[in-house]
């Protein structure tokens, strides 16, 4: 039978961190319920940053290695593969159509990963390892299971703070663009408008993309074959037209139960100790620089291919290069046609957007083999 001290030793040895932890999962909680930021993701982080912050958790039990999210920690996190699991979801649900009616868009989606390098300078300057400037600077990937594959391979110790601070900003991706966008562009440029003439996509070349993108990719960096490969599969899952009971079960049931563990297990990691110090807002911090500096990339990057073309681009769509999808091409659209109704940039915008996807996973991977 349980002594009286061992049934209060929750209590006391809760801490001013303990508490300030648990508020964050609260916050996290409420900006996933009230405002709907990410909240099939923000939910379980928040809940899992509460149960880690009780003192002597048997959730996550560090003595002997026993709790269960020290479990799906090991299992998930450590393997890779929750977030890899997370890719062929991904994969099942986009439609890279777009993207091959105008694969030109596909350099957005590299010109956007600006955020990526240039944040890794920025952290190395700062005093951070080599290492932890790679899992810093791939936040700029906006990519939630790369950034999550990158930080669980040199960096486990900032897994928390760099998994919090990119999904959070992926959120916030239409509070984050729509300024950087206006102070780069004119109104008569965001006024650009686009043709809209796309030839149709055979379901020979939908079939053939993903395995021409995994094989190439994979020859050039191999480091990469796991994350795009994940990726790729489930985009031939949902091409091919004979499975559709798998690309649906990709799509939904996992899709939701590894999103749910994925959540509660990144949550695990943020351990008061660990979580409160000045190297975690100085990451958040520079994770905001990075999904800044992504936008940049991609709107000059747009704005100097039109000193060389004659059908001149929305340099708008270069926003859309970051993987954040669908956000960016949702705030593109949406700006497009605050400044003329007429002017639909959804499908390029879209294009670039699927474009993004595939540039920060190939960045993950050039990321894995330099820094390695």
């Amino acid at each position: 039978m349980a002594s009286l001290s061992e049934l209060f030793v929750g209590i006391s040895g809760f801490t001013w961190q303990h508490g300030v932890m648990v508020l964050v999962g609260l916050i996290l909680i409420y900006l996933a319920i009230a405002k709907e930021y990410e909240p099939t993701l923000l939910l379980p982080i928040g809940f899992g940053a509460i149960l880690v912050n009780i003192p002597f958790s048997a959730a996550i039990d560090q003595a002997s290695g026993h709790g269960v999210l020290s479990i799906l920690f090991r299992a998930g996190i450590i393997t890779e593969l929750f977030p890899l699991l997370i890719f062929v979801a991904i994969g099942a649900m986009i439609d890279f159509a777009p993207l091959l009616q105008n694969p030109k868009m596909l350099l957005f989606g590299a010109a956007a990963q600006f955020g990526i390098f240039a944040t890794m300078c920025f952290a190395a300057l700062a005093g951070f390892s080599l290492k932890q400037a790679a899992s810093i600077g791939i936040i700029g990937a906006a990519d939630g299971p790369t950034s999550i594959v990158v930080s669980t391979r040199f960096a486990p110790e900032l897994l928390g703070a760099i998994s919090v601070a990119a999904y959070s900003y992926m959120a916030l991706v239409p509070i984050i663009q729509r300024p950087v966008i206006k102070l780069l562009t004119t109104k008569h440029e965001r006024r650009i408008r686009m043709d809209h003439k796309y030839q149709p996509v055979s379901r020979a070349t939908r079939i053939a993309f993903p395995l021409v993108v995994t094989l190439v990719t994979s020859l050039f960096v191999p480091s990469a074959a796991a994350l795009i490969g994940m990726l790729m599969f489930g985009n031939l899952l949902r091409e091919a037209g004979v499975v559709e009971r798998l690309s649906k079960g990709a799509q939904n049931e996992l899709a939701n139960i590894v999103t749910l563990l994925l959540g509660i297990t990144i949550g695990s990691t943020m351990v008061a100790e660990r979580f409160l110090t000045s190297s975690t807002l100085l990451i958040i911090g520079m994770g905001l620089v990075a999904f800044i500096f992504d936008t940049v990339g991609g709107v000059l990057f747009a704005k100097l291919l039109n000193l060389f073309l004659k059908h001149k681009i929305n340099p708008m769509i270069g926003a859309c290069g970051i993987s954040a999808f669908p956000m960016a091409a949702r705030v593109v659209y949406k700006l497009g046609l605050e400044e003329d109704k007429q002017n639909h940039l959804l499908m390029h915008a879209v294009s670039a957007n699927v474009g993004g996807q595939i540039a920060s996973v190939v960045a993950g991977g050039l990321i894995l083999a330099l820094v390695s």
